[in-house]
This record gives C-alpha cells, structure tokens and sequence, in this order.
C-alpha cells in the first residue's frame, strides 16, 4: 500500500508537495488540475443543487404557517411542533441503511429516486386537510429524505482529499444556507398567490416547490455521479489517478468490498463515531430551531408576514458567505479544530442576546445573524472533520451515516423547543440551543483530544518499527485535526 499522507503537523504540504510529483510521474499524461477541475463542475455543483431542493421541501413548513396552515388545519396547542417532530422519526432511523442502499443500487439512481419522491409527498402536504394528513405527509417525507444528506456527504467524500475537502462540503452544506435565503425570497413571492384557484398562499408554497423537485429529479438521474471508478467521464487514466491519489490520502477505497456486519458493529461502536454523532446533534437543535422559528422569531419583532420573509433572508447569505471564507482558510491550514470552537462561540453569543435582550428589535435581529453564522459555519466543519477521517467504502457510508442520523435526533427536540405559549421571548427556547452549542463543542474537544492521542501513539509505533516491516495498524497514516 502506498504511503499515506501525513496530517499531524506542518509536514502536511511537504508531504502533499511529494505526493503530487509522484502521481505526475506515474500518470504523465494527467493533467491534475484539470482532473480536480472536471471533478469540481461534475460532482459539487449538483449534489448542492441536489440538497438544496431537500432542504427547501423540509423546511418550507416555516414559511407555509405564516401564510394560515395552523388556521387551515385547526392546528392547536402543540400539534405545529408534532408535525415538525414526526418527519424526524424515519429520517433518523433510515440515514444508515440508505447509505448502505445507495452503495448498492449507485448514486444517480438512489438519490434522484428519492428526489422525486419527497417532491410528490411536499406537492400531496399542499392537498392536506387536517392534522392526521400533515402528520402523514411529514412522516413519508422523512423517510424519502433520510437518504439526502449522509448520500450526498458519503459520496463526495469518496472523491476528495483531505486537505482539498472542507470548502467543497461546505458549499454543500451552505445549500442550507441557500435554501433558506431562497425559500424566504420564493415564499414571499408564492404567498401573493393566495385565493388562486381556491387555495391559500400555504398551499401554493407546498405544490410549487414540490413540483420543481419532482421534475429535476429526471435531470438529476443523468447529472449525479457516481463513485470514481464508475464515471464515464474520465478517462481509464484519470481514474486510475483519481483512486490513487485518494488511497495515498485514506488507504485502500475498497469500492468492491462486501457489507459485513462486524464492520458496521465495528465502526459504530468506536468512541470516534460515538463522538461524531454528539458533535452533530448539539449543533442541530439551534440549526433547526433557526430553520423552524425564525420566521415566527422576525414576525414577532412587529412585521408582516411578507416582509418577515424577507427579512429572513439576509442571516442565511451572511452565513453562507462567512462559511466559505472560514472553510477556505481551514483547509488552507489544514486545520478544523479551532475553527469550531471560533465558530460555536459567535452561535452562543447570538444566541445569548437574543435570550437576554427583548426590547431593541434592531439588537434582536442583528444576533440572528450570529446565531446563524455560529451554527451553519461550524456544521460543515464537524461533519467534514469527522467523515473524512473514517477509511473505507463501508466503515465510510455507516459512520457519516451514523453521524447524521443520531445528530438529527436534535430536530425533535428542537421541534419543541420554542412554543407557543414562550412567545414572543422564547426564552426557554434560547436556552435550549445554548445548551445544545455546549454539547456539541464538549465532545469536539474530547474527539481533538483523542486524534491527538492517537496520532502520538501512530507516530511512537512508527517510529519503533523504523528499519523493519510496519504493521498493517502503523502505515503512516494521521488524523486530521
């Protein structure tokens, strides 16, 4: 096996620096640039595109209840909040056994599948007419969805390096950010629909957007790539270049190798993917909390329900643009650790004065924009961090899996946290996502602490076997930090 590239210390570039010339002279006629180029518009551009439509069909509900859903559907007490809860049942349960499926049956085919079906279930939520068909339309929802996000990382992460991959799953991740600021934008515009053909502005919100996903979805099965040494767009060449590089970053893909369950038990039972999971989850109930509230959040700082849309724009472009510059410079320094805890300190700060201040409305909006930063800046970085450490098509697909699919429990949780009855304060609310901030970057720093244990132990053993044959468990091989 060749040797894998080293990530421990400033060795990374010389080491990167050495890796390249080796690889330019096995494949002369390669151009590098021009492989990573092609990879770039074939791969991240569509998997963006791809979970933006998802993100947009799962979140819509928020813009949909300024418009008269509650009203419509004599929803009362805490039934918004169950409906919010119930898309997260099969959405966390399935995020593995999709991944292993989309392994399986290949991307292009799985994830357009899924596309076009949670596109028919948010075009059928339009057609609901009391609590039993939202909570229905919800739940199919989840269950089409569950594949979306943990597919799109998984696959992405089998075609980058290390050092080359947080401001690519950043931009992917920043889809949410783009959702946002674009369904805010879309709402206000579909909102105006309201009383066309008989239906309410809510209504419309729901049709439209699962409409646009049900006919992408066709595009999406001749746009989506599949693994490397599937893509008849490169070369027999480039292929080879593209999976080599990669093993000398990750070791060996295994592409062709079997699902075994004592790899999943394995994989799942490792502190790091313990870990991984709770530095996702603590990060997703504020990112839901936003997602889900902050539209009620900016309407009870006196607005209408149009201007609230967009008004609730701006946070999620500020968060988009401050995640790229972050995620640049992160892998520039090959580096994510402090970037995190950077990160989660702007999300508690936004946080914090919206729980304390609740009569300066310019204030109050102003820490949206924190709390939006904090959290959609820092989520790229923890599911990068962790998934691009995991080697193997197998140990891969379960643990990004994994990570998604118990992180998401946080979206039950911050289903209920902002009720109605807390308005328009919400203080339980805030302290809830502070809470959960502080989960998060507790298990950041235990997962830091244990790569850097594990990186001195590698570099220790490697040493003691300089001169002899290494074992499999000492080829050299770092986390990234």
């Amino acid at each position: 096996m060749a040797t894998i590239q080293d990530y421990s210390g400033s060795s990374e570039r010389s080491s990167s620096t050495e890796v390249l010339e080796k690889h330019d002279g096995q494949y002369p006629s390669v151009n590098r640039s021009r492989v990573l180029h092609k990879i770039d518009i074939r791969v991240v551009p569509v998997l963006c595109a791809l979970y933006l439509l998802a993100f947009l069909d799962r979140v819509n509900i928020g813009n949909a209840s300024l418009f008269g859903l509650k009203q419509d559907l004599k929803l009362g007490g805490n039934e918004y909040n169950t409906a919010l809860v119930i898309f997260f049942v099969p959405y966390v349960l399935f995020e593995v056994p999709s991944n292993l499926l989309l392994k399986r049956f290949k991307p292009h085919v799985w994830l357009s599948g899924c596309l076009f079906m949670f596109g028919l279930v948010t075009v059928l939520q339009g057609f609901t007419q009391n609590y039993s068909g939202i909570l229905a339309t919800r739940f199919f929802l989840g269950l089409f969805e569950s594949g979306m996000l943990p597919g799109c990382y998984y696959l992405m992460s089998m075609w980058y390096r290390r050092s080359e991959a947080q401001t690519r799953w950043t931009f992917l991740f920043s889809s949410c950010s783009l959702a946002g600021a674009f369904g805010g934008l879309l709402a206000s515009a579909i909102g105006k629909m309201d009383g066309i053909r008989g239906y309410h502005g809510w209504r419309w919100v729901f049709i439209l957007e699962g409409l646009l996903s049900c006919v992408l979805s066709v595009a999406f099965y001749f746009l989506i790539a599949d693994f490397p040494e599937e893509a008849k767009w490169l070369t027999p060449e480039e292929k080879a270049f593209v999976k080599a590089r990669l093993e000398e970053d990750v070791g060996q893909s295994g592409i062709d190798t079997q699902i075994d369950p004592k790899i999943i038990v394995k994989t799942l039972r490792d502190y790091k993917t313990i870990l991984g999971g709770f530095m996702y989850f603590g990060l997703i109930v504020p990112a839901y909390s936003f997602v889900y509230f902050s539209p009620s959040i900016i309407q009870s700082l006196g607005h209408s329900s149009i201007r609230t849309q967009l008004l609730s724009v701006p946070p999620y472009a500020c968060a988009f643009v401050v995640g790229m510059i972050v995620a640049a410079i992160s892998d520039r320094l090959a580096h994510r650790f402090l970037f995190i805890i950077i990160s989660v300190c702007v999300s508690i700060s936004g946080f914090a004065i919206l729980f304390v201040v609740h009569d300066n409305t310019r204030v109050q909006y102003g820490a949206l924009f924190l709390a939006a930063m904090g959290t959609y800046t820092a989520m790229p970085i923890v599911l990068c961090w962790f998934g691009m450490n995991v080697r193997g098509h197998i140990q891969r697909a379960v643990a990004t899996g994994w990570q998604i699919g118990f992180g998401n429990i946080g979206g039950i949780i911050a289903s209920y946290s902002f009720l109605a009855k807390d308005a328009p304060t919400y203080r339980m609310g805030y302290s809830i996502c502070i809470s959960f901030v502080c989960l998060s970057t507790l298990a950041s720093c235990l997962y830091f602490v244990g790569l850097t244990i594990e990186n001195r132990q590698r570099s220790k053993s490697k040493k003691d076997t300089e001169g002899g044959s290494a074992d499999a468990g000492n080829d050299g091989y770092a986390y990234l930090t």
